[in-house]
């Protein structure tokens, strides 16, 4: 064990588990691949250049925005909280996209789920992230407040 650890810095459990995630991404790639693996190489090529190219200079210069943003104002510990929510929400978006933006032809007819509740459940899904955010961010200045006050000496009279 003392060796295993010397050697791969870890223990055999995070190894373990490493290998099996390996195997298992190697299966769904083999799976994946098993189709038209020509257009499916082209398509993850196409995005990795898509997301590269455009959507991490758009990330940074929102990110930069946001930052000059909290600077002007001396305050940079909500950065966070705007960041997570933001995030999870176009993550959200990107996945449930064509539903969202009800581009998706015979959904209903297929799944007999109504198509157009997914625009406002994206919505109402990113309030409430934002607002979750909002209250822990509240919690932590109500907690920093506590501290603070706890710390003060006591006036000597």
């Amino acid at each position: 064990m003392g060796r295993l650890r010397r050697r791969y810095g870890e223990g055999p459990c995070r190894l373990l588990v490493l290998l099996v995630s390996f195997a298992l991404a190697g299966y769904a790639g083999v799976r994946l691949l098993d189709g038209d693996w020509l257009l499916i190489a082209v398509w993850f090529v196409g995005a990795a250049l898509v997301h590269d190219l455009l959507f991490v200079p758009v990330y940074a210069l929102v990110d930069r925005a946001l930052r000059t943003a909290a600077g002007r104002l001396d305050r940079r510990e909500w950065i966070n909280f705007v960041r997570v929510p933001a995030l999870l929400s176009g993550l959200l978006l990107l996945v449930w996209f064509p539903l969202v933006t009800r581009q998706v032809e015979g959904y209903e007819s297929s799944t007999a789920l109504p198509a157009g509740v997914f625009l406002t459940r994206w919505l109402i899904v990113t309030a409430v992230l934002f607002a979750g955010a909002a209250l822990c961010r509240m919690l932590q200045v109500r907690r920093a407040r506590r501290s603070a006050r706890k710390e003060r000496p006591s006036v000597a009279h």
